[in-house]
């Protein structure tokens, strides 16, 4: 109950919230941090992605290559980018945790896109194409619009793990919400550290649910029967 008590009154206190190393403006930092890389992977990965699968050449290369890329941990990245001071020191450090999580979140968003490009029934790319539309009005009319929940899926997949992994910027001196894990762990205050693990959690808590009812909303009536969305989540999680 003493852990408990402690907890609540570090939320309460009022010197907490406001200031530079504040929870609000921390907050703010790791939204934007998380912000900047997955629309940083969704040009590379998602335009990679739709290229590939609309012309279906190289596209199980170009994945295979992008999943291997998760075999390389963050903290090892962002340890090798720390001592490099042209970008370590770039921005308090944003430019070193952008790219070591842009690698992160580049091969969900990739395969997710390519697998819902590769997905659109042949017959309907067929009837587009005797309707006279040329290959761009068919990818822009056609294939994107119906691979859009499968883009969706990778695209929230992507922030979720951004999110929860961004708190590793604090290594490379960019202050979010990771700061408090850090200095709570280095100073043995559990109370502190906890405390941070808690908003990341609320963070992606949010991102998860607003990025859910964006995916609903950008999958098309008949795709949102009871079958059609188990099995579109479960890919989403398998990949």
């Amino acid at each position: 109950m003493h852990f408990i008590d402690s907890v609540f009154h570090w939320f309460t206190t009022a010197a907490n919230w406001t200031g530079p190393n504040g929870i609000l403006q921390l907050f703010y930092n790791q939204a934007k941090l998380s912000f900047a890389v997955v629309v940083g992977a969704l040009i590379i990965g998602g335009g990679l992605g739709v290229v590939l699968g609309h012309t279906g050449r190289g596209g199980l290369v170009a994945v295979n290559a992008a999943n291997a890329f998760r075999a390389v941990p963050t903290l090892a990245l962002l340890t090798l980018l720390a001592i490099q001071p042209n970008i370590s020191l770039k921005w308090g450090g944003f430019l070193a945790s952008w790219i070591a999580l842009l690698i992160l979140a580049i091969p969900p968003i990739l395969t997710n896109t390519y697998v819902g490009m590769r997905n659109v029934d042949g017959d309907v790319r067929d009837a587009a194409k005797a309707m006279g539309l040329s290959g761009g009005q068919v990818l822009r009319r056609v294939e994107a619009p119906l691979a859009l929940p499968f883009i969706m899926a990778g695209v929230r997949t992507a922030s979720i793990e951004v999110v929860a992994t961004s708190t590793l910027a604090a290594y490379v001196s960019y202050s979010d919400l990771g700061t408090f894990v850090i200095s709570g762990l280095s100073g043995q205050d559990n109370v502190e550290a906890f405390g941070g693990a808690i908003l990341v959690a609320v963070l992606a808590a949010i991102v998860a649910m607003g990025l859910g009812l964006v995916q609903r909303w950008l999958t098309p009536l008949p795709m949102r029967q009871p079958s059609m969305r188990q099995g579109l989540l479960g890919t989403g999680a398998t990949l």
